[in-house]
């Protein structure tokens, strides 16, 4: 008996009794946010992801993308052949930031239409997608999960173009202010946040968010979808209390997930 401790102990899977919390290795509160979710209005799924591990609640239940589509267009739009290896011209800007950082819908569709169901596939195989499925139009029905969107956010610095990654981060970065709501209204001291929304034209028949957390060489990548929450005000306040729910407690310095 004494040597299996021992071995528990070595390999991490037992906690001596006298460590302290701020010891043990940080776990998103998936069961506080469950319940939460459980008391709403509507249907929640959300998935929790870092480097090496990840849990998640009803993460494989496909929804509607809305405007969250957003981050993987311009992921392909920036990889197209003739973008990929030059630099940004102001074209290209005045298609991707209003599409990224105010979510403008008439440049996502003009994007959408360049790179068109074979762009978003690559992303997605890309980026190690199981469910996801484009749609042409409107392109906002396309389905996506929430475990997809965090193994596309926690990778999604290293698969942009190197040329292009830091203006693309950027954005994820600056969302304005009338749409930082939900995880932009979680205070993470010491956390940045890139981000990306998506809502069904405030009608609350989708609110998502799906969002990469950095703190030094930490990460971890969140991704929270409602579906029917029966007003854009209440699918704000149900993002901003499961996210809050799933990252109490992130450390704000010491070792990071």
């Amino acid at each position: 008996m004494t040597r299996l401790l021992l071995a528990l102990f070595l390999v991490g899977l037992l906690v001596p009794a006298s460590a302290s919390a701020g010891d043990r290795p940080w776990r998103p509160h998936i069961g506080d946010a469950a319940a939460y979710a459980k008391e709403r209005r509507g249907s929640i799924s959300f998935h929790v992801r870092t480097p090496a591990r990840e849990w998640g609640w009803r993460q494989k239940r496909t929804v509607p993308s809305a405007s969250v589509l957003k981050a993987m267009l311009m992921q392909a739009y920036l990889d197209r052949r003739g973008v990929r290896g030059r630099s940004l011209r102001r074209a290209d800007r005045a298609l991707l930031a209003p599409m990224i950082r105010r979510s403008d819908n008439a440049t996502a569709s003009r994007i959408r239409n360049m790179v068109g169901n074979r762009g978003l596939r690559r992303v997605a195989r890309r980026a190690g997608m199981r469910r996801f499925t484009p749609v042409a139009m409107p392109w906002g029905h396309s389905r996506i999960n929430a475990e997809d969107q965090t193994r596309f956010f926690l990778r999604i610095d290293s698969l942009l173009p190197k040329r292009h990654r830091a203006y693309a981060m950027n954005l994820l970065r600056t969302i304005v202010p009338s749409q930082r709501w939900g995880i932009g209204r979680v205070r993470l001291p010491g956390w940045r946040k890139y981000f990306k929304g998506g809502w069904g034209s405030g009608t609350g028949a989708v609110d998502h968010q799906v969002v990469l957390l950095r703190r030094g060489d930490g990460q971890v990548a969140v991704a929270v979808m409602t579906v029917n929450q029966g007003s854009h005000a209440y699918g704000k306040e149900t993002l901003r209390q499961v996210f809050r729910r799933l990252l109490k407690g992130l450390p704000s310095d010491g070792p990071v997930p």
